[in-house]
């Protein structure tokens, strides 16, 4: 009957399919983002920490009269690189918070449609 009207519809069963390799793309593009995140986390509190030890024996150098005052300069330098990723830092834990968040709503979702297709098959087994 549905051919007379040349509307054809797929199987519930291929949308649902279709549906679930979508949010797997999806998904794993979240994975990938989180862990580019986390790389270039790691990276920055690797340089970060190696920054400030620098600074914290040039400073102590200084305070010694072991190093000249002209390396004030070098002082002002690092503690403003080091500042610079205090602040990327904290954007990327934000970044990498946004991308759990929507990787939790996505499984949701999937979890949500797998739950309602189970539903629905069983509503369709009963009404036989």
């Amino acid at each position: 009957m549905a051919s007379i009207f040349g509307l054809r519809s797929r199987d519930p069963a291929r949308d649902r399919q279709t549906d679930l390799q979508r949010f797997d793309r999806l998904a794993k593009l979240f994975d990938q983002i989180a862990a580019e995140i986390d790389a270039e986390k790691a990276g920055l509190e690797n340089r970060y920490r190696s920054t400030a030890t620098n600074a914290a024996f040039l400073v102590e150098a200084m305070e010694n009269g072991s190093a000249s005052s002209s390396k004030l300069s070098d002082v002002g330098a690092m503690t403003s690189a080091i500042l610079n990723c205090e602040r990327r830092i904290a954007e990327l834990v934000r970044q990498n918070g946004v991308m759990k968040e929507l990787r939790h709503s996505l499984d949701a979702i999937v979890e949500d449609d797998v739950d309602r297709s189970g539903l629905q098959a069983g509503q369709t087994r009963s009404a036989r």
